[in-house]
Parts: C-alpha cells; sequence; structure tokens
C-alpha cells in the first residue's frame, strides 16, 4: 500500500498508508474527521464524520448516529490531492496515522502561518517532478 503526504510548497512529510484528517469547524467549532486510503494514485474517502450540526453543516444523506457523532461515507470519486487551507486564524489540521495524532505545523516544521496544504499519495521513487523537494521526517 502506498502512503498519503502532507506537502506545503518545498516540504514534504509521509504521513502513513491510512490517515485521519481532523478538523474543527470555524464559527460552530465541531469536530470534523475524515478517514483517507491510497488507491492507485489517489485519494479514497473510506468514512467521515461530523460531531454536530449547524452554519452549513447539515446531516449528510445516509448518515447514522453514534457514539457522539453523525458517520457516513462521502459520495466522492478518487481525489488526486486534496487541498486544505492553513491559517493564524483557525486551529490547525490534524493528521492522525498508526495511532500517532500531530497539527500540520508538528508534521511540516517551517510551515509558514498562511499556507495551502496538500494531502496526497506520496511520491514513487521513479521521480515525481511535481514533489516538494525537501522531505520531512518525524520520529516515531
Amino acid at each position: 500500500m502506498s502512503a498519503i503526504c502532507l506537502a506545503a510548497g518545498l516540504l514534504l512529510a509521509p504521513v502513513g498508508e491510512a490517515v485521519t484528517l481532523r478538523w474543527t469547524h470555524s464559527i460552530q467549532k465541531t469536530l470534523w474527521e475524515e478517514d483517507y486510503r491510497v488507491v492507485g494514485r489517489a485519494l479514497i474517502v473510506d468514512s467521515a464524520r461530523i460531531r454536530g450540526t449547524g452554519a452549513g453543516m447539515e446531516v449528510p444523506d445516509g448518515a447514522a448516529f453514534h457514539d457522539g457523532a453523525w458517520h457516513y461515507r462521502p459520495a466522492l470519486p478518487p481525489l488526486p490531492v486534496v487541498h486544505l487551507r492553513h491559517s493564524p486564524y483557525v486551529a490547525p489540521y490534524t493528521l492522525c496515522a498508526a495511532g500517532v495524532c500531530r497539527s500540520a505545523p508538528e508534521w511540516l516544521p517551517g510551515l509558514p502561518d498562511d499556507a495551502i496544504l496538500s494531502l496526497q499519495p506520496c511520491p514513487t521513487a521513479g521521480g515525481d517532478d511535481r514533489a516538494p523537494a525537501k522531505v520531512v521526517t518525524m520520529p516515531r
């Protein structure tokens, strides 16, 4: 199985083979979570959870409420990349893999306060000219 990387500019951090992306809604302060894995050269969203509703956060069709959250599977095609906005005005995204959770700035030391993040399959050993140049490695 291929790994998922978090990238911003010239920074690149391998996160894991299966990743949970977490963030807090900027207005409702409600936790959202999405579970990703790599298939081919794309990301698949296996499942998602929302811990509340309001301010444009309607319960998705087919969602089931249990363990304090609405659980559902987003109807999305395979995604080559997921772009995220890192901003000093909201809490940072958190990525969890293999039981380890870190904020985006912890995964990418030196991350600017305002940046576009990319969640994507990691570049292959054969080379990927679009890949960021500096690989960040984190102790496990």
